[in-house]
Formats: C-alpha cells, structure tokens, sequence
C-alpha cells in the first residue's frame, strides 16, 4: 500500500499544479485551495512511507496519519467550487465519504490485537475509489476527459 501510495500522491500533486495569472478572485482562490490540498496529501504521504514498519508504534502512526488525510479530505469536500467547475462537487463529496469509510475501515482492520484482512482489503476498495474521484476531478480541471472504462460523461445541451 505504501509503494502505491508513493506514487499516487506527487503524481497528484504534479497534476493540480495550475496557474493563476489573470483569473478571477474565486477561480485564484479556488486553484490556491486544490494546490494546498495537495500539498497536504503529499506531505501526509511523505509521512506514511516515512513510517518505520518494524516499529511498536508504526500501526498508530500509520491510524494518525490517515486520520489526517481523512480530515484533508473533508476540507476538500467542504470546498465552494466555482461555478465553472460546479458540476465537480458531487465527486469531492464522493471522495470524501470514501476516504471516511477507508479509515474507518484501516482503524478495524489494525485496531484489534488481530488484524482483520477482509476489513483492511475492504478499505483498502474504498481507499482507492477516493482517489479515483480525486484523479477524474484533477483531469476535468485541466480541460481533459478522463479515459476510464468505469466512466460514464454525459453531455448536457442547452
């Protein structure tokens, strides 16, 4: 989980990078949110591959840090998107649920004296469906539509 993490967060924060020259004050603020949003998730990454997994206490490190990120993730969930990017909303709020439940989950499966593989496999599903929220969001920003099988657009006409 970790090795995939590693790779998932810089790629993320890479993407969301976005300039901001000449824009409206919503859209600045809004683009100066996805950017701290995704520092937070990479310096909580950074956290998480920095945890010594031989340690008596890299089980609670680990809980702590997903704590964080789930926290991160309802701040983004609580983000106004400007309208432009309204329609967004929902999948933040997707997001964020999913990531709730992952940790929730992580907590069960590690809180116990025995570790629960069909618990953690379950957040690990549930880990993942919020970063494919986060991913379809981070594409849609920068003007490109997501290539997933899983994906339905529709096209709304006026």
């Amino acid at each position: 989980m970790i090795k995939k993490i590693s790779v998932i967060f810089p790629a993320l924060f890479i993407a969301v990078i976005l300039t901001a020259c000449g824009e409206d004050t919503e859209l600045s603020r809004f683009r100066k949110s996805m950017d701290d949003f995704c520092t937070r998730i990479s310096e909580i990454d950074d956290s998480i591959n920095h945890i010594d997994a031989q340690s008596d206490a890299a089980v609670t490190e680990l809980l702590d840090c997903l704590d964080d990120l789930d926290s991160t993730f309802q701040d983004f969930a609580q983000l106004d998107f400007p309208q432009e990017f309204d329609y967004l909303e929902n999948l933040a709020d997707e997001s964020s649920e999913y990531m709730t439940e992952a940790v929730k989950s992580y907590h069960d499966a590690y809180g116990s004296s025995n570790y629960d593989e069909y618990t953690a496999e379950y957040a690990k599903q549930n880990y993942s469906k919020a970063y494919k929220r986060i991913q379809i969001i981070i594409s849609f920003l920068h003007g490109e539509e997501p290539t997933d099988a899983d994906l339905s657009i529709e096209y709304q006409t006026e």
